[in-house]
C-alpha cells in the first residue's frame, strides 16, 4: 500500500516549483476579491443604506443568488453581517471553480499529453500525483485563507472581528478543497480531460442551483448539500462552525473514493467509455463553418443562458428599487443621475456591467481558435485546401453573432424580470432591448483586440479579459469618482452612450464599429503571415 504513495514529496516539491508563479497569483487574486470589498461595503452600509440593503435581499430572486440571512431585523443587519452574506458564496463558489480546472488540468490533461506515463515511469507511486496535488491544493487555500482573513482585519471595521474573519476565510479555503476533491472524482470517471472538466464545473454548479431552490422552499434541505455547508456557517452573525466539520469529512470520503477509482483505471481511460462516434461525418463538420459553429456550440449556448438568467436576477430588483436606493448617497450616486428617472438611470447602470460581460463570449469564442492552433489540431485542416483567411474570417463572424446573441439575452432577461415586477413603467422591453444592443460596438471592439492578438501576440490572448474587467470597474463606478475624461476614455464602454438614459449616438455606433472591423483586418494580417504554434 505505502508503494502507492512513493515519491509524492518529490513531485509536491517539482510542484511547487513548476506553479509558484501560478498560485502567487491565485492567493493574490483570490485573497483580495475574498477581503478587498470590505470598505466598499462599509461605504454602501452608511446612512439607511444597510437597512435599504437588508430589504432588498429578502427578495426570493437575490435570496437564491447570494443566500439566505440569519438576521431577523434590519437592525441587526451590520456591515459583517452584510459582508458574510453577499461575498461568501461567490467566493467560495469561484475557489471551487478554479480548483477544479486547476485539479483536471494537472490529472487527465498531462495524461492525454503523455506526461504522467513518463514520470510514472521512473519509481513513483501509483497515487503519488494525486496526493502532491492535493497536497498543493491545501497549501495553496491555507495561504488565502491566511491572507483573507488579514486583509479583512487590516481595514478594521467595527463589526468585523477576528474570530469571524478567519471563519468567513476558512470556508473560502475549504470551498476550494472542496473543488478540488471533486474534480479528482470527476477526472477518474470521465473518458477525457475535457469530460472531467465539464462535469466538475457542471457538478459544481448543480449544487449551486440546488441550494438555491432549498434556500427559497426549504432552508433545511440546504444543510445536506455540500455547498450549504459554505455559507450555513453565517461569519460575522451566528458564527457556526458545525457545517466545516461536515465539509472536512466530506473532502476525505470523496478523496478515498478517488483514490479507490484511480487504483481498478488504466492510465488516460476513464470508468465511462469514450462516445461512439456516427458512422459518417455530419455533412455540415465538413465545411469550415459548420466545424467551428460545432466547436462552439456548446459553449456559446451556456454562456447566452448564464446572461439570460444574471440579466433576470438583476430585473427582479426592480420592484425594490426605492427600497434598495432610498436613503444612502452612495448607491444613488452609484445608481441615478439628476433629472433622470431612477428606471432609466439604474438600468443604463446594469446594462454597462451586462454589456462588458457579454464582451466574454466573443473573446471566448476568438481564443478557442488558438487553442485549436497549439493544441496540433488544426494542422491536418490546415495542411488541406482550406485557407487562414477562412479560418479567421469564419472564426470573426461566429464571434460577432455570439456577442450579438448574449447582449440580447441579457437585455432581454433585464427587460423581462423589470417589467414582471414593476406596476407601473414608464419603460417598455423596446427600450431594454435597443438599450442592450446600443453595447454591440464596444462588445466588438474587445473580440477585435482578441484577433489583434491572436494575430501578432497569440499567447497574450487572455489579457483581453484584464481590459474587460477593467472597463467594467471603471464605468460601474464612475458615479463615485471624479476622474477627468481622458481617463474615462480609456475604457471602451465610456465611449458608447448610456441608453436608455442618454440619447442613441449613431456616429459613436458607426465609428466604434468600423474601428473594430479595422482592428480585426490587422489582426488578420498578423494570423495570415505568422507560423502556427503548436504545444505537443
Amino acid at each position: 500500500m505505502r508503494e502507492e504513495f512513493t515519491h509524492w514529496s518529490v513531485l509536491f516539491k517539482q510542484y511547487m516549483k513548476r506553479d509558484w508563479k501560478l498560485i502567487l497569483f491565485w492567493v493574490l487574486g483570490l485573497g483580495g476579491f475574498a477581503g478587498g470589498f470590505l470598505p466598499a461595503f462599509e461605504e454602501i452600509g452608511k446612512g439607511n443604506g444597510l437597512i435599504g440593503l437588508y430589504e432588498t435581499m429578502k427578495n426570493p430572486a437575490m435570496i437564491s443568488l447570494c443566500g439566505p440571512t440569519p438576521v431577523q431585523e434590519a437592525a441587526e443587519y451590520t456591515v459583517g453581517a452584510m459582508y458574510g452574506h453577499l461575498m461568501l458564496l461567490f467566493t467560495g463558489l469561484i475557489a471551487m471553480l478554479v480548483a477544479a480546472v486547476h485539479v483536471v488540468s494537472h490529472t487527465r490533461k498531462e495524461e492525454e499529453s503523455g506526461l504522467t506515463e513518463f514520470v510514472c515511469s521512473y519509481r513513483v507511486g501509483r497515487h503519488a500525483s494525486s496526493v502532491a496535488l492535493l497536497a498543493e491544493e491545501i497549501v495553496i487555500h491555507v495561504l488565502i485563507t491566511i491572507f483573507s482573513a488579514v486583509l479583512l482585519l487590516v481595514f478594521d471595521v467595527e463589526s468585523v472581528t477576528a474570530g469571524p474573519a478567519f471563519l468567513f476565510a476558512v470556508c473560502v479555503g475549504i470551498a476550494g478543497v472542496m473543488g478540488a476533491a471533486i474534480a479528482l472524482v470527476m477526472a477518474q470517471i470521465m473518458p477525457s480531460s475535457a469530460g472531467a472538466t465539464g462535469a466538475s464545473l457542471g457538478m459544481i454548479g448543480v449544487l449551486y442551483v440546488l441550494r438555491a431552490g432549498t434556500d427559497i422552499s426549504n432552508l433545511d434541505l440546504s444543510m445536506w448539500n455540500p455547498m450549504g455547508w459554505i455559507y450555513l456557517t453565517y461569519p460575522f452573525t451566528k458564527n457556526r462552525t458545525a457545517p466545516l466539520f461536515y465539509a472536512a469529512a466530506f473532502c476525505v470520503a470523496v478523496i478515498l473514493i478517488a483514490f479507490a477509482l484511480e487504483r481498478g483505471r488504466d492510465m488516460g481511460s476513464g470508468y465511462l467509455p469514450e462516445k461512439t462516434g456516427r458512422g459518417n461525418v455530419k455533412k455540415s463538420l465538413l465545411s469550415v463553418p459548420g466545424l467551428l459553429i460545432r466547436l462552439n456550440r456548446s459553449m456559446v449556448l451556456g454562456w447566452v443562458l448564464t446572461f439570460l438568467i444574471l440579466g433576470a436576477v438583476y430585473g427582479s430588483i426592480y420592484g425594490d428599487m426605492e427600497t434598495f436606493l432610498g436613503g444612502n448617497e452612495l448607491i444613488r450616486a452609484m445608481f441615478t443621475a439628476g433629472g433622470i428617472s431612477v428606471e432609466a438611470s439604474f438600468t443604463s447602470t446594469i446594462l454597462v456591467v451586462l454589456g462588458g460581460l457579454a464582451a466574454i463570449v466573443p473573446v471566448v469564442v476568438v481564443n478557442k481558435l488558438f487553442t485549436e492552433e497549439s493544441s496540433a489540431r488544426l494542422g491536418q485542416v490546415s495542411a488541406t485546401r482550406v485557407s487562414r483567411a477562412k479560418l479567421y474570417w469564419v472564426t470573426m463572424g461566429i464571434a460577432v453573432f455570439s456577442a450579438a446573441l448574449a447582449l440580447f439575452a441579457a437585455a432581454g432577461g433585464l427587460g423581462g424580470a423589470a417589467l414582471l415586477v414593476m406596476e407601473k413603467s414608464e419603460l417598455e422591453m423596446t427600450d431594454f432591448l435597443l438599450a442592450g444592443m446600443n453595447y454591440l460596438p464596444a462588445v466588438l471592439f474587445f473580440a477585435a483586440l482578441s484577433a489583434l492578438m491572436l494575430g501578432w501576440l497569440p499567447a497574450f490572448g487572455k489579457a483581453v479579459y484584464i481590459y474587460i474587467g477593467y472597463a467594467i470597474m471603471l464605468n460601474y463606478f464612475q458615479g463615485l469618482l471624479d476622474l477627468p475624461e481622458w481617463f474615462e476614455n480609456t475604457a471602451v464602454l465610456s465611449w458608447i452612450p448610456r441608453m436608455p438614459m442618454d440619447e442613441f449616438d449613431g456616429m459613436v455606433f458607426a465609428v466604434v464599429t468600423v474601428l473594430s472591423l479595422v482592428i480585426m483586418v490587422i489582426g488578420y494580417l498578423g494570423y495570415r503571415k505568422r507560423d502556427m504554434v503548436e504545444r505537443i
